[in-house]
């Protein structure tokens, strides 16, 4: 269910706690590797794994899946559609704290 707003789209899928934490992480980052994201949210690499999955199926990010230093790593980053639609979301929870609906 969307809401519009003057500013913004309210974001069912964004507007899950977890995934809302995700997204704001990433907000302001080029991309995060997961252990990074975990560690941040506190949260087991099972929960964060579901979240992500949901936000990669929508296109709101991209996995990518490297070796550094002999290790595999995984990062994390926001496509323009999900920094879009977080920004969206945001502004449509601003939008309804000051009508005060």
């Amino acid at each position: 269910m969307s809401i519009p707003s003057n500013q913004g789209v309210f974001d069912d899928l964004i507007h899950f706690p977890v995934r809302l934490r995700i997204c704001a992480g990433l907000a302001p980052l080029q991309w995060a590797e997961f252990s990074q994201l975990r560690d941040g949210l506190g949260v087991a690499d099972s929960v964060l794994s579901k979240h992500l999955k949901h936000l990669t199926d929508a296109g709101y990010v991209d996995i990518e899946r490297f070796i550094k230093a002999g290790r595999s790593h995984v990062r994390v980053a926001l496509t323009n559609t999900g920094r879009k639609a977080y920004v969206d979301h945001v502004a449509a929870l601003r939008d309804m704290l000051q009508t005060g609906q």
